[in-house]
């Protein structure tokens, strides 16, 4: 009986190794606001992280179209329907669709340049509001 439930706990640690192992190798693929894609690009998901995602998408964005991003700051990744941080990795930021194979990640691409990023300090720096009052006397 213990030799059965020792074979039993070696093969659970077995497919989750096997699992461990399949989830190294990841494919992403990035998706454009136009529908096209970038990708897919194969990497190590738990030492590759959302920062050299988007180092990569800067230095493999298409030249024709008509919004493109000058630094990595100006793109924001979503996977899931989150904003993806920066300093995670690829493997922390994934989140698991059922039986959908676990090495293939989609992940949208927003750019927001920067110069939109300084619109609101524009409104920020007019004048301050003051409060005024006024009294009538009849």
């Amino acid at each position: 009986m213990a030799e059965k439930e020792g074979a039993k706990v070696g093969a659970e640690e077995m497919v989750e190794g096997e699992r461990e192992g399949e989830a190294e190798e990841v494919e992403v693929k990035f998706r454009l606001f136009d529908g096209s894609d970038i990708g897919p690009i194969r990497c190590n998901a738990a030492a590759t992280t959302v920062a050299a995602l988007k180092d990569r998408v800067v230095a493999d964005w298409p030249k024709d179209k008509s919004v493109s991003p000058k630094t990595a700051n100006d793109v924001k990744l979503i996977s899931g329907g989150k904003i993806l941080e920066n300093d995670k990795s690829v493997a922390q930021c994934r989140a698991p669709f059922g039986d959908l194979p676990s090495n293939a990640i989609t992940m949208h691409v927003v750019v927001q340049p920067s110069s939109a990023k300084s619109k609101p300090d524009k409104k920020a720096n007019k004048l301050p509001k003051t409060t005024r009052c006024s009294c009538t006397i009849l």
